[in-house]
């Protein structure tokens, strides 16, 4: 009986050994297993039981999972909340991480879309603002380096810019280098540390050029306001950008020379490169692209370059010089320029001519355009326009309120009395009420005081502090010009606003002068999309000197197409990949949001 008494495996281990025939017919195979030491099992349940167990454990469980869904509704929302942020952060970061591992590859494309543009990413913490000071304090000193509030909000806006900017769109601080090398090192600061800047000079533009959208840095130019080396011989001066265009052709007029740009009172060097401006002497002298021989500038990375020498002509590869006018600080800071000169003409004198309509008024300039008369600049304002000058009492003599002319010469004594003549020939065969030209040097700058009061005339009719004024321009062919100028006046008179028409009409530029206030920002803004979206129609620009700024930017597309502004994106990205100089102007680097863009 020696297989009873073996363990279980030791059993099967002998069973296989094949035991006698008889053995394995006296002791079955079942009966061994019974037989060992092992405890029996326990008897099934039966199937009704097993099925009553089952859905039993499955009540506990569901009643178990509604437990914990009700404990975790009716925790804190608090604890909740805290428990999201950290899992967005987290993820977050090491997203963003692993995106720097492997940079996106480098675009193929020649334009950028704005569908393909990477969302901008500044860093404007308190905590990275606060030690931006203190090298920016290192650099410039702490005297030049400020963060009062007033100073802020004046670097922000002004009155008579015809954009409303947002409470939070300023500067965090405002800085003041002397030096092109001082602003190469505090833009390698504002590199290094993401942190957005904003260029300023004057002050006088209108289009929100120098709107902090982003917040960040402003550069003030103030310091940097010296002329640094005239060459008469050469007809050029190099200057820095806050030299006023004024106080140069003061400064040179004892040398004969002059400086032709001659925009807004105020204007500085730095911001009408920017801007690309003219002014009353454009018609006879072109507009500062035609002035400006090199520059130097600083680029975003505190790269510092310079655009040209001193030759009025070079063929020397890329004409970074021109680049860089227009673009109002959004590819480089300029620190100094090189500007070509003129001699002062012999002899100048101004008349004025009156006219029943304003397309009178403009139906003569164009034929003074067509005759080639080089007179030095034809200037145009309408009725409205010379009655706010009567009223405001900005100038010492009462005029006429009808459209005017106002004509100004400039050449030889000979040659500019013969001009004289034409110009009250035509002016008299385009339907002119009343001619009269000066007869010396103060009747001359009065005469034309009327012309450079006209937007400080406006702004003088202000009745109540939510008064606001909106300066804007186009430009068109020159014989469209009488066309345009009377639909706005016609738009202008039916919309109720006062509002004044000035202008360059001698290259068919003409401005219009709005006065509104809060309630009527809606209906301001209406007649000033129908003039640009007429000026466009009629193969024109939607600014012939005031530049794009935040105002136009959704205009250039209709002007010069998608591609042609996608192509100027891929320019500022080049220049300025991480979008540092002073973001949204000119061209999106974002989407617009839903109703920002009026409907063409």
């Amino acid at each position: 009986m020696r297989y009873s008494t073996l363990p279980i495996k030791s059993g099967i281990q002998c069973l296989r050994r094949q035991p006698p025939h008889h053995a394995r017919h006296l002791f079955p195979l079942s009966r061994q297993f019974t037989s060992t030491r092992q405890p029996r099992e326990e008897q099934r349940p039966s199937f009704k039981g097993q099925l009553y167990e089952s859905t039993q454990q499955r009540l506990k469980r569901e009643r178990a999972e509604q437990e914990k869904y009700s404990q975790y509704h009716t925790a804190s929302s608090g604890g909740r909340y805290a428990a999201l942020l950290f899992v967005l952060v987290f993820f977050s970061t090491g997203g963003y991480y692993l995106g720097t591992l492997k940079p996106a590859p480098p675009p193929t494309s020649s334009t950028t879309t704005l569908s393909n543009l990477q969302p901008v990413r500044h860093d404007t913490s308190s905590s990275n603002l606060q030690a931006a000071w203190a090298d920016f304090v290192n650099i410039v000193g702490k005297d030049n380096v400020s963060t009062d509030e007033n100073n802020l909000n004046s670097h922000s806006g002004s009155e008579f810019s015809s954009y409303s900017r947002k409470d939070t769109e300023k500067p965090f601080i405002v800085v003041y280098p002397a030096t092109t090398e001082e602003v190469s090192r505090l833009m390698k600061v504002c590199h290094e540390r993401l942190i957005p800047v904003t260029p300023y000079s004057g002050g006088t533009s209108l289009e929100g050029h120098y709107t902090p959208t982003r917040g960040g840095v402003c550069i003030d130019f103030q310091r940097m306001n010296r002329v640094l080396a005239l060459h008469k011989n050469d007809l050029d001066v190099v200057v820095q950008p806050a030299v006023g265009w004024e106080d140069l052709n003061e400064e040179i007029s004892s040398e004969g020379l002059f400086f032709p740009p001659d925009p807004g009172p105020g204007a500085m060097i730095g911001g009408m490169i920017g801007t690309g401006c003219s002014g009353t002497n454009a018609y006879r002298y072109g507009t500062m692209r035609e002035w400006v021989v090199s520059l130097t500038v600083v680029l975003a990375d505190g790269t510092i370059i310079k655009t040209r020498q001193r030759p009025k002509k070079s063929s020397a590869g890329y004409d970074l010089t021109k680049l860089f006018i227009g673009s109002e600080g959004t590819l480089g800071l300029v620190t100094e320029a090189t500007l070509k000169l003129a001699v002062k003409p012999k002899s100048q004198n101004v008349a004025v001519a009156s006219f029943p309509s304003v397309h009178h008024a403009a139906d003569c300039a164009r034929r003074v355009v067509e005759e080639g008369i080089p007179v030095a600049g034809i200037e145009i304002l309408d009725d409205v326009q010379m009655q706010c000058i009567n009223a405001s009492k900005t100038t010492r003599r009462e005029w006429k309120e009808a459209p005017t002319l106002f004509f100004k010469f400039a050449g030889t004594p000979l040659g500019v009395k013969e001009q004289v003549g034409i110009v009250q020939k035509l002016a008299k065969s385009a339907g002119g009420q009343t001619f009269e030209f000066a007869r010396g040097d103060d009747e001359m700058k009065e005469l034309w005081s009327a012309r450079k009061e006209a937007l400080w005339s406006v702004m003088a009719m202000k009745k109540d502090p939510s008064d606001h004024v909106w300066t804007t321009d186009v430009a068109v062919p020159i014989s469209r010009l009488p066309d345009i100028v009377e639909a706005t006046k016609r738009d202008l008179t039916q919309s109720g606003l006062l509002a004044g028409i000035c202008g360059h009409v001698g290259d068919g530029n003409f401005h219009a002068i709005i006065l509104f206030n809060d309630k009527q920002k809606d209906l301001a803004e209406e007649v000033v999309h129908r003039m640009v979206k007429n000026a466009v129609e009629m193969e024109g620009t939607v600014t012939g000197e005031h530049g794009i700024g935040l105002v136009k930017r959704d205009y250039l597309p209709h002007e010069l197409g998608e591609t042609t502004v996608d192509a100027m994106r891929r320019l500022k990205h080049a220049f300025d990949p991480l979008c540092l100089l002073n973001c949204d102007k000119i061209v999106r680097v974002q989407p617009p949001a839903p109703g920002e863009i009026k409907k063409w």
